[in-house]
């Protein structure tokens, strides 16, 4: 693999079912153009600055955005996780994402309602929800607003659970019916008891310190600029890039 291009043509290979169908005109060279939109994404570049190797700007952004719109790069990541078929161990946890401030501008006609961002004690953030599983590889990621709640994330993440014996989680997600819901499920939880509960909770002290590699997982995605520091308005748009982050860390 040369230094212009980020995906082999092995990996391009395992992607392209999920591309889609050319019409009419040919596009531009896949593996050029996508090679091009991670450059721009880890490097947290504006699209004028794109390489010029990499062909017009234009292309690259317009490319971004119509597979974004298409949740594209979401399907891809969710069909190579879906090889995984992990039946041991998965762990669920979330973390806040800076919002850069030209996409928290929330006076005008449209708003900001549906930008999902939130001011918390960091200022106007994102937060990323995610499953990983015992490797720490991300299963399922999706994006609420900064103040969301890591039960809120938990309630919508629940159908999306595999099936699995244990689920590793921080004190963020001890609630009785949640404990109550992976019991139904046949899971197993391994979730510290809050401090204020008058019933000390018991939990697998050991499997526990497992939970720090989705830690480290949060940690390598923020690595690409535009993950780490939210420059899209469109947390559509900022989901894909985080779902490419995982596909080319994790997947790949």
């Amino acid at each position: 693999m040369s230094d212009l291009f980020w995906l082999s043509n092995a990996q391009m290979a395992r992607l392209e079912s999920c591309f889609p169908k050319s019409h009419g005109r040919p596009r531009v060279d896949d593996r050029r153009a996508l090679s091009g939109i991670i450059s721009i994404n880890r490097n947290g570049l504006c699209w004028r600055d794109a390489p010029a190797e990499y062909g017009p700007h234009k292309t690259l952004y317009n490319r971004w955005k119509r597979w974004s719109d298409k949740g594209v790069f979401a399907r891809i990541v969710a069909g190579l996780a879906a090889e995984c078929r992990e039946k041991n161990t998965v762990m669920i946890d979330a973390t806040d994402l800076k919002a850069h401030r030209t996409v928290t501008s929330m006076g005008g006609e449209k708003g900001g309602r549906g930008r999902l961002i939130g001011r918390t004690k960091g200022g106007m953030n994102t937060k990323l929800h995610a499953i990983c599983d015992s490797q720490g590889r991300p299963l399922n990621l999706f994006v609420t607003a900064g103040q969301v709640s890591d039960y809120i994330g938990a309630r919508a993440s629940q159908s999306s659970l595999p099936d699995v014996g244990w689920l590793l989680g921080d004190r963020g997600y001890d609630a009785d019916w949640f404990r109550k819901a992976l019991e139904d499920n046949g899971i197993r939880a391994c979730i510290p008891g809050r401090k204020q509960r008058r019933t000390t909770v018991k939990y697998d002290k050991r499997r526990s310190k497992r939970r720090n590699r989705i830690e480290i997982t949060f940690d390598r995605l923020k690595d690409w600029r535009r993950v780490a520091t939210r420059y899209d308005r469109c947390p559509k748009v900022f989901l894909s890039a985080i779902a490419l982050d995982a596909t080319v860390i994790y997947w790949l």
